[in-house]
């Protein structure tokens, strides 16, 4: 109920905003006074407070913690850790993002089946769970530099296929992610779109998610927010934790690597 009722004060305030921009310098503008006045109260903190209790609560038929998940700085080590993903991981011997990072160590750790994951909704069940771990642990990487320079050869692989994926073009409307992503200047109703094949452009796209939406009231995870944009594109929907969705996503990481972590975000 607290939830539900802050998100119609923060879509409120959106509201009110936006229809000030006729009169101001630009609608971007006002986005940005919003963001700037309910940065301190972002809603993602509920999520970020759940998932710390949730990477210390034994859970699966192993009653095991998360604690000694390795993120790839070590077991246990949360400080950093996003902003070094996606990596290589030498036990798994393939490029992980956060999200399938963490149903490695569930699987493995918890013993919780990745399938049940991976066949489950965003929002519910197990993936609303992974949803609060990622937001605590994104939250130990804010202001800290993105570092994926992706120099293992896998990285490298991984990189050169999420840019082939980036300029894809197919479906009905022969979108691809280029197509709102490949340019400045641009925007879909009163968003600003940001140029991912620049390095200040991607830094601050990748920086910037996952995120709490105003709009949806939820937590968007990366691999949600990917998920949407297949939607946009009228693609059929990528699978979880797919190696598509995770070249994508190393692909923006290499891109906008030296920028700053914002996560988490704050979105309309």
């Amino acid at each position: 109920m607290m939830k539900k009722k802050y998100t119609q004060l923060l879509f409120s305030a959106l509201v009110g905003l936006c229809s000030t921009a006729v009169f101001s310098q630009s609608a971007t503008d006002e986005i940005a006074k919003y963001r700037e006045m309910i940065a301190e109260g972002n809603p993602a903190e509920l999520y970020e407070m759940a998932g710390e209790e949730l990477w210390a609560k034994p859970a699966g038929p192993n009653k095991v913690t998360l604690e000694k998940c390795d993120l790839g700085l070590g077991p246990g080590v949360v400080e950093g850790a996003a902003a070094q993903l996606p990596r290589y991981f030498k036990d798994t011997d393939r490029v992980q993002d956060l999200e399938s990072r963490l149903m490695t160590c569930m699987q493995t750790l918890q013993g919780i089946a990745q399938t049940d994951i991976i066949q489950g909704a965003f929002g519910k069940g197990l993936r609303k769970d992974i949803e609060a771990i990622v937001a605590y642990v994104v939250t130990h990487s804010k202001d800290m530099k993105i570092h994926v320079p992706a120099t293992h050869p896998k990285e490298q692989e991984m990189v050169a296929l999420g840019k082939k994926m980036f300029f894809f073009q197919g479906g009905p409307m022969d979108f691809s992610c280029a197509s709102c992503h490949s340019s400045s200047q641009q925007r879909i109703r009163l968003q600003d779109l940001p140029d991912l094949t620049t390095q200040a452009g991607a830094a601050l796209g990748w920086g910037s998610w996952p995120a709490y939406r105003v709009s949806s009231g939820e937590f968007w995870t990366m691999q949600r927010r990917l998920n949407d944009c297949f939607r946009q594109q009228r693609l059929p929907f990528p699978i979880y934790g797919s190696d598509l969705t995770i070249a994508l996503s190393i692909f923006m990481a290499k891109t906008g690597d030296g920028g700053t972590v914002q996560t988490p975000g704050l979105k309309r």
